[in-house]
């Protein structure tokens, strides 16, 4: 599996984030390019430890059984639920929203597993950094795709 801590990994997401357009159509879901990449930056925002989200009641009752799934190989379904926290209705820039977007995932794979966050995923409880790592490739990965990238 694919993890935002191997440099070619991190450089094929780069490439891909600077294929979008701020007029490209989604494929599915309801954010425009720039809101999905705000989306993106508050998750990695998250993993840095930048900001923290709360532990939500149904990720307490079901994440432990639905981690697997998530941290596997299988593509994240399309309109996967998501933390009420990550989700964006406003205007976005998005040449702001991009560098934003690079530049956090500059700082969470330049900072390694010891720059990773220690507190809990919100649906999904504590989490390893190379889980972390996945988490956020599959995450990127996703909302790229819905994008056609």
């Amino acid at each position: 599996m694919k993890n935002m801590f191997e440099p070619g990994t991190v450089k094929e997401i780069k490439y891909r984030i600077n294929k979008l357009q701020p007029d490209m159509p989604r494929q599915w879901g309801k954010m425009e390019v720039a809101q999905m990449m705000a989306h993106c930056s508050a998750a990695l925002e998250v993993a840095t430890g930048q900001k923290k989200s709360h532990r939500i009641l149904f990720g307490r009752i079901f994440g432990r059984l639905l981690k697997s799934y998530y941290l596997g190989e299988k593509p994240l379904r399309k309109n996967s639920p998501t933390d009420k926290s990550f989700i964006v209705i406003d205007r976005r820039n998005f040449e702001k929203e991009k560098t934003k977007l690079v530049e956090l995932i500059d700082q969470f794979s330049q900072g390694g597993p010891a720059k990773v966050t220690k507190h809990p995923h919100s649906f999904f409880g504590k989490l390893k950094p190379a889980e972390w790592s996945r988490a956020m490739y599959k995450h990127l990965d996703h909302h790229l795709k819905q994008f056609g990238v």
